[in-house]
């Protein structure tokens, strides 16, 4: 199965696919640009790790179609930035955002195809199916009812990895589409009940099971041309979430339902098998004098606050976070912030065996999203942390993977 992997970052999606099936799934051609900066130390790690052939370090939209091989499978976790969770809701650019844009890339590539893909897998922050504020949904529509256009069915679900046994909570939304004509279409298209595919039959459901019972489906058509959909899609009910965390797309009408994860198995913890045996550098151990910052940023806040620019004095309250990390548990979401020694609220500290407390290094960033020790060498450790916190949970993809292989290999 040739493999396209677009906003690759150091290779999360690749990493899982291969894992998943080495035999099967062959990276044809890749892409990894980072509009942000003059370097491009992603694109620099993945060259150092998979080698430079058939690797592109250009903006994907001066790539024109033609120069990307035919393919079978198109996978890539793309900008989320628009979407993610670092801004409000109310903030968020939505797909028209200056990042939110490079879904149409993937949409053009769709469609210039002569021979399309017979499969997609996409990988986005949770919220996307949220966004944006005033017309909740309306950017996942526009995806759903696109892709159907182009001839795919399409699945999706949430799953937060940890709810399976793995080492992090990291809630994202998978996205998987399969081309008419390939046997999962005809499948998923002639089944009765629709959510049946969602519930048990589709490659989600078998990789990552849910619990049984009676899940109360919503059913709604998507209408009218993207440009219809982009101007009145929930236009006037903007606090209402259309979709819920898991559904299908066949043929613009949508079944969503919202699941609950079914798991019994053994779960990795920020304590297990993640945290190093040997030395840690002393830089990573948080000095005496610095104690009192972070348990202020860590801590509950109720205080008064002005505005420097216009004077005006507000009240702001925030709750407390655990400090330091547990470790009987799996860790909290890894950010793009996580590097450098200075304080900060949303940075992981444990506290070691000796009493001390420290925070993360590189190695156990990379363990909590299940990728090769040290697979970021090479790049600074602030960037290191930066990838990981840009990067997905690797085991996600790669359950889905061996899912996908099984199926199609029948």
């Amino acid at each position: 199965m040739d493999v396209v992997e677009l906003f690759a970052g150091v290779g999360g999606f690749r990493i899982g696919l291969e894992r998943a099936d080495a035999e099967r799934y062959r990276v044809v051609w890749s892409n990894q640009w980072e509009p942000a900066t003059k370097s491009q130390p992603a694109s620099h790690i993945y060259t150092l790790r998979f080698g430079a052939g058939n690797h592109s370090n250009v903006d994907i939209a001066k790539v024109p179609t033609e120069e990307i091989p035919d393919h079978d499978l198109l996978c890539g976790g793309f900008p989320c930035q628009d979407y993610s969770v670092a801004s409000t809701l109310n903030r968020s650019g939505g797909i028209q955002g200056k990042k939110g844009v490079l879904w149409w890339e993937i949409h053009r590539i769709l469609a210039e195809k002569e021979n399309k893909p017979r499969y997609v897998f996409l990988e986005n922050v949770d919220r996307l199916l949220k966004s944006p504020a005033k017309q909740r949904g309306r950017d996942f529509a526009i995806m759903l009812a696109s892709l159907s256009d182009l001839g795919y069915i399409v699945e999706w679900r949430i799953i937060n990895a940890a709810d399976y046994g793995m080492p992090q909570r990291r809630r994202r939304t998978f996205i998987l589409a399969y081309h008419q004509g390939t046997a999962l279409h005809q499948e998923a298209a002639a089944l009765e009940n629709p959510a049946d595919w969602v519930a048990e039959r589709g490659i989600i459901a078998s990789a990552f099971p849910i619990e049984g019972g009676t899940h109360p489906v919503r059913s709604f058509p998507i209408e009218g041309t993207l440009q219809a959909i982009t101007q009145g899609f929930n236009a006037d009910r903007p606090n209402w979430a259309p979709f819920h965390n898991s559904g299908i797309i066949i043929g613009r009408q949508v079944h969503t339902v919202d699941t609950t994860p079914q798991y019994d198995g053994p779960v990795q913890t920020l304590g297990s098998k993640i945290l190093l045996n040997g030395a840690v550098p002393a830089n990573y151990y948080i000095p005496e004098a610095d104690l009192d910052k972070w348990y202020y940023l860590k801590g509950a806040k109720k205080e008064k606050r002005i505005n420097k620019a216009t004077g005006f004095e507000y009240h702001y309250n925030e709750g407390g976070m655990v400090f330091p990390d547990p470790l009987d548990k799996p860790s909290r979401t890894i950010i793009t912030g996580e590097g450098g020694p200075s304080p900060s609220r949303f940075k992981h500290v444990i506290q070691t065996a000796d009493g001390r407390l420290r925070r993360l290094t590189p190695v156990e960033l990379e363990r909590l999203n299940m990728f090769p020790d040290n697979h970021t060498a090479g790049a600074s450790d602030a960037q290191r942390a930066f990838f990981m916190g840009n990067a997905l949970v690797v085991g996600v993809i790669e359950k889905i993977g061996q899912e996908l292989s099984r199926r199609t290999a029948r």
